[in-house]
């Protein structure tokens, strides 16, 4: 599953990350960030750039089950 440009924004949000932190940690430009979040046309490779980067940091993305699709903060394994 690839996430949704929505749940990308979601995600920045809920680990407290601009634009900025989320390019660094997928190694794309600030620009590609932005276009992404904005529904503008990148490629796959991109999205699941960003889409690794978020899950390393912590998070896990929702599927739509008939909803709209959302993000979670993962449980510590402590």
């Amino acid at each position: 599953m690839l996430i949704a440009n929505q749940q990308s924004k979601m995600a920045r949000a809920a680990l407290d990350w601009g634009v900025k932190d989320l390019s660094l940690a997928a190694g794309i430009g600030i620009n590609t960030v932005t276009r992404f979040e904005s529904g503008r046309n990148v490629t796959i490779d991109t999205i699941q750039k960003i889409q690794v980067a978020l899950e390393t940091a912590g998070i896990e993305f929702i599927p739509a089950n008939g909803g709209g699709p959302g993000v979670r903060l993962r449980a510590n394994a402590d």
